[in-house]
């Protein structure tokens, strides 16, 4: 029996080394990959600028639209790798938790989204009070960010956006948060997209964004050992709900 537990350990110590060398491997091929078409990027931007000095006031109106679609292209290219250096990060970046005043925390992030609500007419219905959460406040103030960003952006063609942030106690020790909007919905056949990289279920012509921002928040969740879901319908709104562990006081 010894034998077979000391057999155990070190496979288990072998599987750990493994992981981290792939896991180091992982992270140095993303930043190669990541430098590599930033400067394919820079160049593709100067020389769409160079031409356009080049041409002056004399470009023809179909090339100018089409270095424009150039330079969005770009652009939104290196918001997309951003957004997959960010998930890598989250994937490989130790986690720090800590005592986070959830409601706090939630007001802070709202006012970074003044900008998003000026002109318009919005319905907040915020639980009075929330538990304390543990967990890495850098990463959990991505979830209410990337949160509350989509519930503004898909309520913007609502004459009154109506946005719900509630929460519950759960079993095992666990908070479950809801953040439910009147806004465009999705078809829920389709709900298991949502949480994958560059999976979009409205076109970017509708809205902008990268595709990256719930997988980001499932990526986040999970890290901190919880679970998160969407429900909702084809212009019904959209429910997405998730659980982070509670805060609880050494020796409680």
């Amino acid at each position: 029996m010894p034998d077979d537990l000391d057999a155990a350990r070190r496979e288990i110590a072998q599987l750990r080394l493994e992981l981290n060398r792939a896991s180091a491997e992982l992270e140095e091929f993303t930043y190669s990959v990541s430098h590599d078409l930033r400067a394919s990027l820079r160049h593709v931007t100067a020389y769409v600028q160079i031409i356009k000095e080049d041409l002056g006031g004399n470009t023809d109106e179909g090339i100018a639209t089409s270095l424009d679609t150039v330079s969005v292209a770009a652009k939104h290219m290196g918001l997309l790798i951003d957004g997959l250096m960010e998930l890598s990060r989250v994937g490989h970046t130790g986690v720090n938790p800590a005592r986070i005043d959830t409601s706090a925390l939630l007001h802070e992030v709202m006012g970074t989204h003044m900008a998003d609500m000026a002109g318009r007419q919005i319905e907040w219905n915020i639980a009075p009070d929330f538990p304390p959460v543990s967990g890495d406040p850098v990463l959990i103030r991505q979830i209410w960010s990337k949160l509350l960003s989509n519930a503004l952006k898909y309520t913007r063609s609502r004459a009154v956006a109506r946005i719900e942030i509630s929460c519950a106690l759960a079993n095992h020790g666990l908070c479950v948060f809801h953040i439910k909007d009147n806004g465009v919905g999705f078809n829920p056949r389709f709900k298991e997209k949502l949480f994958k990289v560059f999976q979009r279920l409205h076109s970017a012509t509708e809205f902008e964004g990268t595709g990256l921002g719930l997988a980001l928040t499932r990526k986040i969740v999970e890290r901190h050992g919880g679970t998160v879901w969407a429900e909702g319908d084809v212009d019904a709104g959209c429910d997405i709900g998730f659980t982070l562990p509670l805060f609880v006081e050494a020796g409680v």
